[in-house]
């Protein structure tokens, strides 16, 4: 759990000393000191049960000190006993034991929490691999935000495998949210894992994730189910990357010191591919060693600043990278990683990027 700020941390220290600066400048007849019977409650906001439990007794024992230290409140000793004081300290105990009940029950809802989203971390972490920085011939870096901080549950998805000589990757992002984003996600992701190993063609693994989505959707009696993604396979020999984007946003290239989409033939989302009687269209483009292909989710485009103004992705990649040495895809990752935040701190989507580069060295295995 993320610890509580200072201000709350320091505030049963302000209450204190506002009561203090109060009682030399009101009249002896006000019970200034009455004002403590809040003092557990307002500990019990930051601190345990002990912290509640102490501070009760401290307020209790200022609360005497208040109403019969003649040196210090200007009345006679006995006030200390008078039914209206004797009153306060019971009032007080009371309300710290309803503090302290109040912590103890914060405490175990932070514990709860902290194990739910350790679940849901684990089970994204499960679902959305670590990105290694070598798969067959390409070097790669991955990046995933996701719009409710603390959280890692989305509906963005990414991987790249090795697929004996062949790389292929898939970025793309599930319609709607929660639980049921993550159903989706993981059959995506299952289905791709699958196929990408025992197909030869990358029309072929669209193919079959489309009839999957289907399924899906029928599964889930939602008919408006779909997935938008890029499909990507690298050719190390050919030094050519083949892209099928169903409905997805343009993979962008770092090369030569400019920075461009690659704009081909748009296909429907995968889910949706039965209302169109063609089927998608590949294209291919250069990748050489020195070449970064990038590619996102919608959440990172779709980033507004206070102003409402979009992430300019294209524009800030060229003002840090254009006519500069090539840059490795983590040197890519980082630079977003670091400048989406100057843009927009509250992001309104998940946020999945995915960087390669092809490898000029022999391949090695994977860590």
């Amino acid at each position: 759990m993320p610890a509580p700020p200072a201000w709350m941390r320091w505030l049963p220290v302000a209450y204190v000393a506002a009561v203090l600066a109060l009682e030399p400048v009101t009249p002896v007849e006000w019970p200034v000191s009455f004002l403590l019977i809040a003092l557990p409650v307002v500990t019990a906001y930051t601190f345990g049960p002990v912290g509640v439990i102490a501070a009760t007794v401290f307020a209790i024992g200022l609360e005497g000190v208040l109403a019969g230290t003649v040196c210090c409140a200007g009345r006679p000793a006995h006030v200390l006993w008078e039914r209206h004081y004797v009153g306060a300290y019971v009032s007080t105990a009371l309300v710290g034991v309803l503090g302290t009940a109040l912590a103890f029950h914060r405490k175990r809802q932070e514990a709860h929490l902290v194990n739910v989203n350790s679940v849901a971390e684990a089970l994204m972490r499960t679902l959305l691999r670590p990105v290694p920085q070598r798969v067959g011939r390409l070097l790669a870096a991955g990046l995933y935000r996701p719009a409710v901080v603390g959280s890692m549950v989305g509906g963005d998805l990414f991987d790249i495998c090795d697929t004996e000589g062949r790389e292929r990757a898939i970025v793309g992002d599930v319609r709607g949210k929660g639980l049921q984003a993550v159903r989706t996600v993981a059959d995506i992701l299952g289905s791709f894992r699958q196929v990408a190993h025992e197909t030869g063609d990358l029309a072929q693994i669209a193919d079959s994730m489309e009839r999957r989505m289907a399924r899906e959707a029928e599964a889930l009696l939602d008919s408006e189910l779909f997935v938008t993604a890029v499909l990507i396979e690298h050719d190390h020999q050919a030094q050519q990357v083949t892209i099928i984007n169903h409905g997805h946003i343009e993979p962008v290239l770092i090369s030569g010191g400019e920075v461009d989409a690659l704009i081909g033939p748009p296909a429907l989302p995968l889910g949706l591919g039965a209302l169109d009687s063609e089927p998608p269209v590949a294209y291919t483009h250069r990748l050489a060693p020195g070449d970064v292909l990038l590619l996102c989710t919608d959440g990172l485009i779709e980033a507004r600043d206070p102003a409402g103004e979009f992430y300019p992705l294209l524009d800030r990649l060229r003002h840090r990278f254009a006519g500069r040495p090539a840059p490795t895809p983590g040197d890519v990752i980082d630079f977003l990683d670091t400048d989406l935040p100057r843009h927009a701190r509250v992001l309104s989507d998940d946020v999945a990027i995915l960087a390669i580069t092809p490898d000029a060295g022999e391949p090695r295995s994977q860590p």
